[in-house]
């Protein structure tokens, strides 16, 4: 339990989503342009993160060999929770 609330708050830079995806920059860009992996988050002026449990929710769906409109469902869900979590 403690691990995954570590892991929902845990952010991740784009280096470190590339080593845990095996993902390319473009790659990644790519997908998220096609709604298949989450928007990042704004660290600041020039910075961008990514939260480690979307990101491991998008390898575990991948492992599980889930179609590219799963993804896309899951990373709609993703970026609704996130957004709803934040809401004052």
């Amino acid at each position: 339990m403690a691990q995954q609330i570590q892991a929902a708050l845990t952010i991740l830079r784009r280096k470190q989503v590339e080593a845990r995806t095996g993902h390319s920059r473009s790659t990644i860009y790519l997908r998220i342009s096609q709604g298949l992996f989450p928007k990042p988050i704004s660290l600041g002026a020039r910075a961008v993160g990514f939260p480690a449990g979307e990101v491991e929710a998008l390898n575990s769906a991948r492992i599980a060999g889930k179609t590219d409109a799963d993804i896309r469902t899951l990373v709609t869900k993703l970026e609704a929770a996130r957004a709803a979590s934040f809401q004052t």
